[in-house]
Order: C-alpha cells, then sequence, then structure tokens
C-alpha cells in the first residue's frame, strides 16, 4: 500500500506512520553513512533523516547529490522528537525512499548576509527563505482574519472601481492613466465608492490594492499597497472608535493563536502584542500636541530615534517621531482623534463648535510602527460638502454624485482603512514594509 502524501504541518497526526511528503530541500549536512535533509513544502520544514542501512542504494546516492532546492518526494516514518528541528518541529522523518524531481543550479542566496538591493533582484527566490515564508503566512492570517471578522459582524464585501475619475486623499499622490482619452487616475481609495454602498446595504466593506504615487522612500511606504476599508451607516466617532479596536484585537489575537511558529521564526517578541485587546486608550489631538511640546522642552529621546522629540505647532500634522513617542506613552495601541480640518481629507465632518477640527481618527501602534487605522465620521450635509470641496479647489463635476449622496436620506456614517502592509510589519516586527507583501512596489522597484 502506498504510504499516503501529508503536509509538515500536519506530521503530529502521523507518529510511528510512512507518509510520503512533497517538497524542497532548504539545507542538507552528514556525512558517511547518514544525509540530514531539511525538507520544507510550502507548510513547514522537517528534517529528512537518511540512513545508508534503510534505503535502497540509489536512494542513497540522491540523497548525497542533492542540491539546496533540488525537489524531492520523500517517503518514511514520522518519529516524534522534541529536539527534532523545523517548523514547527519535534517530528522528523526517518526516510525509506527518496526521489529527486529536479536537481537546483547552484542556488544565488546562501546563508550569508546578503544586500537588500540583491535580496530585491532575487524576490522571487528570497521568497523561499524561512523569514519570507513565515511573513507571509502570517499576511495570510492577517487577511483571513479581516474577512472573518468583517464577515461575522453583519459587513458586506462589495467591491469598488480601481479606476476612477477623482481623487480621494489628495491629487499630488495620484498615479494618472489615459482612460480612451480621459483623464483618470489609480484609485487611492474606494471609500467614496463604499459611502454610497451604505445607503444599499448598512455595513460594507471593500477590500484590495491601493496606490499612492508618494515620493517616499520611508519603511513605513509602498506605492502599491492593499487595504481594507468598512464604512458604516448611523455610525458616529465614538461608535467607529469601539468598532475599530474589537476589529484589530481580534486581528492580533488570532495571530498570535494560529500563528505562533511563524512568529517564533521571526523570533518576535509578542509581550506587546499580547496586550493588544479592547478598549485601547484615547487622546484628543490638543493633548496629544502639549504631550509632544513638553516632551520636547525636556529633551526626551524618542524610542528608537537619535534625536530628542520635536516640537510641534498647533494644526501640524504628526511625522513618524511624533506618533512613535505617542505610542510609547501607553501599553497597547492608542487613538489620536479630532485633528486639525487643514490636515485632513475634504470630507471630514468638522466639529459642531470648532469647525478648525474635524471628527477623525487615527490609531497608532506601539513599538514605532505608527498609523495602523484611519478613519473618521463623514459630512452628511450637502451644502457643507459642496463648501469643502469648494474650499479644496477640486472640481465639482467628478463629485456631483458623492454629493447627492446627502440629498437622498442622508445619515450620520463613519468609516475607516487599514492597511494590510503595515499591520503585517507591526504584527511580525519587521523593520521595512518591502518585506510584507510578495512582489513590492517601491519608489524605486518595479521588477521582478
Amino acid at each position: 500500500m502506498q504510504a499516503p502524501i501529508v503536509t509538515i504541518r500536519a506530521l503530529h497526526e502521523h507518529v510511528d506512520q510512512e507518509v510520503t511528503i512533497q517538497g524542497w530541500c532548504y539545507a542538507k549536512t552528514g556525512k558517511g553513512k547518514l544525509v540530514f535533509l531539511q525538507v520544507r513544502d510550502g507548510t513547514g520544514v522537517c528534517q529528512a533523516v537518511v540512513f545508508r542501512g534503510n534505503v535502497a542504494e540509489e536512494d542513497f546516492d540522491i540523497a548525497k547529490a542533492v542540491t539546496q532546492e533540488s525537489s524531492l518526494i520523500v517517503r518514511g516514518i514520522v518519529k516524534a522528537d522534541p529536539r527534532a528541528p523545523g517548523i514547527p518541529g519535534g517530528y522528523e522523518i526517518d526516510v525509506r525512499g527518496l526521489e529527486a524531481l529536479g536537481i537546483s543550479d547552484p542556488y544565488p542566496i546562501q546563508p550569508k548576509e546578503h544586500g537588500v538591493e540583491f535580496l530585491m533582484q532575487n524576490r522571487h527566490l528570497w521568497l523561499r527563505s524561512s523569514r519570507q515564508w513565515a511573513v507571509m503566512r502570517v499576511r495570510a492570517t492577517i487577511v483571513r482574519s479581516i474577512r472573518d471578522w468583517l464577515d461575522n459582524h453583519g459587513f458586506l464585501n462589495v467591491d469598488t472601481p480601481i479606476i476612477t475619475p477623482a481623487a480621494a486623499e489628495g491629487t499630488t499622490t495620484l498615479f494618472e492613466i489615459d482612460y480612451h482619452g480621459e483623464p483618470a487616475y489609480l484609485a487611492q481609495t474606494g471609500q467614496l465608492y463604499n459611502e454610497a454602498n451604505i445607503f444599499a446595504f448598512g455595513k460594507v466593506y471593500c477590500f484590495g490594492p491601493t496606490f499612492r504615487a508618494e515620493k517616499s522612500k520611508t519603511r513605513r511606504h509602498l506605492q502599491e499597497f492593499w487595504m481594507v476599508e468598512p464604512e458604516i451607516a448611523f455610525c458616529d466617532l465614538d461608535q467607529l472608535m469601539e468598532i475599530e479596536e474589537q476589529f484589530v484585537s481580534y486581528i492580533v489575537q488570532r495571530c498570535l493563536t494560529e500563528c505562533a511558529p511563524e512568529l517564533k521564526v521571526l523570533e518576535r517578541d509578542t509581550t506587546a502584542l499580547q496586550r493588544v485587546i479592547a478598549p485601547f486608550p484615547r487622546i484628543h489631538y490638543d493633548d496629544a500636541v502639549e504631550m509632544i511640546n513638553a516632551a520636547a522642552a525636556r529633551g526626551e529621546l524618542v524610542p528608537g530615534y537619535p534625536d530628542p522629540v520635536p516640537a510641534i505647532e498647533w494644526g501640524d500634522d504628526f511625522g513618524s517621531p511624533h506618533e512613535t513617542y505617542i505610542a510609547a506613552q501607553f501599553d497597547k495601541p492608542v487613538f489620536v482623534h479630532h485633528y486639525p480640518t487643514q490636515v485632513k481629507a475634504f470630507y471630514m465632518e468638522p466639529e459642531a463648535n470648532r469647525p478648525e477640527v474635524c471628527r477623525s481618527v487615527d490609531l497608532l501602534a506601539p513599538e514605532g510602527y505608527g498609523e495602523i487605522t484611519g478613519g473618521s465620521e463623514r459630512m452628511s450635509d450637502a451644502s457643507k460638502l459642496l463648501a469643502a470641496i469648494e474650499r479644496h479647489h477640486l472640481p465639482l463635476e467628478p463629485y456631483q454624485w458623492y454629493v447627492d449622496l446627502r440629498r437622498y436620506g442622508s445619515v450620520v456614517h463613519s468609516g475607516f482603512g487599514l492597511g494590510v502592509e503595515r499591520t503585517v510589519a507591526w504584527i511580525c516586527g519587521l523593520d521595512h514594509v518591502r518585506e510584507t507583501i510578495a512582489f513590492p512596489r517601491m519608489l524605486t522597484t518595479m521588477r521582478p
């Protein structure tokens, strides 16, 4: 009877049974009568022990000839051993048969220091490393968690256009394209269309790629990234923050439960992540500015930065050092709300008795990861929105349909966006977002 094909992740279900695994040689050691193969199959890595006395002579010759990244079929008996290396570890294969499907050429990525430029040029191969494997699996869990929480809380997934006639987040970061002779743009967000969708469905979300032509080389920015954008009718700013903290808490806690082996590969200290449980602290922009300027006056250092906290003028948006300092004052993510109207998008509802601030909110992650979500209560009055469009010097025609939404049964409504890549960087503890998506698009990187 042929041994069943199983995954490395499922080896614990087949102890002392003969199984077949299909994968690639990740590494090889050994001498004499023993060859130790580290075999990966996409679900994990395990050690396959090839003892000359347990296999046919031709199979042992294959084990000696195998090179890194050669494709293999391994048949053997699963043995439980807490010392056995691998991911998740604790199990190895006592090999009884070995087949090489494809012997790899000398592999360009070796267990040594490679420069970032070299690794990015070989991103199609770098993805096979255990670190990148772990990051992509955490990303997949984050995406599943996002969809599951929203689907289970009454949100409907409604897809929004990638090609749009107008800006939503500012006209300076648009990728312009030719739409049959008419200028159009790659979407910065699906939010405006989502606002139309809520009047049909109540609670919706869109989830897909978004594009920002930002001239930025920071560790937090990509030109193309994935964003989920929930939008909710009959929802004010306070209710929005409650939804966000429940949503983010669920994502983080599910990753801690389901991705323990991956986070171990990444050597992620999960102490701070374990504290990500709702409710989250909330601080007004006014108070945040006072906090920053008091720290600047004392000459306090920004955690992770070589310089003191920079002072800030009321009305300015926060830079990365400001966000990092604010977040470091709390032991879990913190909401900063009521930003100045002048630094936020045109559609955000101004505070009734303080129009210089709007009903907006950013969620800042700890450990220097900055803004994870950004959202607001949206303008619900047509005349107020028209005035904002004029004040921002935007053309009315592309937004006419958007204004119309306020003329046919308008209600208070709110929404937010969560960037997948920044969330992956935060949960995985990565220094740069270039590792958070399989093939990143950065200011100077478009290949492979």
